[in-house]
């Protein structure tokens, strides 16, 4: 019996588990928006939140439809364990799509693994860190000298920011136990195997630890390349505030025109009136003729040198659009519903008991089959993996090595 406790003995300790995450190639020059799927590992300020990511506090606010409108918001506290939808910056280091821009200063008791797996976590692993800093993390990684600059190399996709030819802003997300890729599929309103596709996967098995791509429905924008905002996209069901504050998008539910108004942050900005008209950025006039409905509307373009640019548009339409549809806006949540735990969560507003409302405007209300093929330009089986322990191999290990014990006290010595 000792030869057969050993060998399952041996068995457990080398059965891990494998972590993947999702690779895009990239060039020199590619960037986009994306998305990343994070819980609070404590209770944080708004914006200390931003500050991990070096996001602004009120794109974060907006990117999960919270209401920006509330006092001193930036500085209200998130409870732990709220998942939100975190704004970054993708970019392309070393032939790979990452985060560029996200940095993080050490503390007293800070080690590369409590920063990967409860700071960010999981988004990252202790030894990507390492591997991104050889000059500040010397050969011991569990010591590190408070007060020393990490670039944190969080995963993004872009995928030319698109899904199946649809518009589609990409957010990682990084997989827990309870997770099936069904149901991560149907809480973002895709498709098992679009998501199989995306993320490369040759079946439905998925696993604790991975980080996988979820392309959301979003609505983009058609801005000049000279325009700062050049690119916006903004996911279904979300806003994103831009113009230095002055302008703020939403992508209605089930959407995908991106619409803009004037924010309600704007203090100092650039004239949003339309020339030659006396509509302001985001009024729509309707006339109903006899050969259809005539739609004149005053549009945002981007913030082109510190200029709000606005087009006039008009528009014959057999019909007469009906009213803007806009994301359903949420109290900064102060506590947690069920769905809000460590929960993929396409926006707030599914918390129990928060206020849900449309943002105040003046403006006049305008309107507004999935093929199993991956986005153009999607990842070709590229993963990256890190090893964990199987919580089950770990109780294997106990029950037998309880049952040694138990043995070979009783064999007579």
């Amino acid at each position: 019996m000792l030869p057969f406790l050993f060998l399952l003995l041996s068995f457990s300790f080398i059965d891990p588990t494998t972590s993947k995450s999702t690779i895009e190639p990239c060039s020199n020059s590619d960037t986009c928006s994306s998305l990343l799927g994070y819980s609070l590992y404590t209770d944080l300020k708004v914006s200390e939140v931003a500050s991990l990511f070096q996001t602004d506090p009120i794109s974060l606010l907006t990117t999960n439809a919270i209401d920006i409108s509330y006092p001193d918001v930036e500085n209200h506290i998130l409870p732990a364990k709220l998942f939100l939808k975190v704004p970054v910056t993708c970019s392309c280091v070393d032939g790979i799509f990452k985060s560029a821009f996200v940095h993080y200063k050490t503390r007293p008791s800070d080690t590369l693994s409590l920063i990967a797996d409860i700071i960010y976590g999981g988004l990252v692993s202790a030894d990507q860190i390492k591997e991104g800093n050889p000059n500040a993390v010397g050969p011991d990684p569990s010591v590190l000298n408070v007060g020393t600059n990490l670039w944190i190399p969080l995963p993004c996709t872009c995928f030319n920011g698109t899904d199946n030819n649809l518009p589609a802003i990409y957010m990682s997300y990084v997989v827990r136990a309870v997770d099936t890729l069904a149901g991560i599929a149907a809480r973002y309103s895709t498709t098992l195997t679009d998501l199989m596709n995306v993320n490369a996967l040759g079946g439905p098995s998925i696993k604790e630890g991975d980080i996988l791509s979820i392309p959301l429905s979003a609505c983009t924008s058609s801005f000049p390349r000279s325009a700062s905002d050049y690119g916006l996209s903004v996911a279904n069901g979300s806003y994103s505030i831009t113009a230095s504050h002055c302008v703020q998008c939403s992508c209605g539910p089930g959407g995908r025109n991106l619409y803009c108004m004037p924010a309600s942050l704007a203090v100092s900005c650039s004239s949003m009136q339309c020339k030659n008209s006396n509509l302001m950025l985001g009024n729509v006039t309707i006339q109903q003729t006899g050969g259809g409905c005539n739609v004149t509307s005053c549009n945002y373009g981007g913030l082109v040198n510190g200029t709000i640019i606005t087009t006039l548009s008009t528009s014959l339409q057999p019909r007469c659009p009906g009213p803007q549809q806009f994301p359903p806006l949420v109290a900064p949540p102060t506590s947690l519903g069920p769905d809000l735990m460590f929960a993929p969560a396409p926006s707030p507003s599914e918390s129990g008991g928060a206020p849900m409302y449309r943002p105040h405007t003046s403006i006049v209300p305008a309107s507004g089959s999935i093929i199993a093929f991956p986005p153009s330009g999607g990842p070709s089986g590229s993963t990256s993996s890190a090893c964990s322990l199987n919580p089950f191999v770990s109780l294997l290990m106990a029950v037998f090595l309880c049952l040694f014990m138990k043995y070979a006290i009783a064999l007579p010595l």
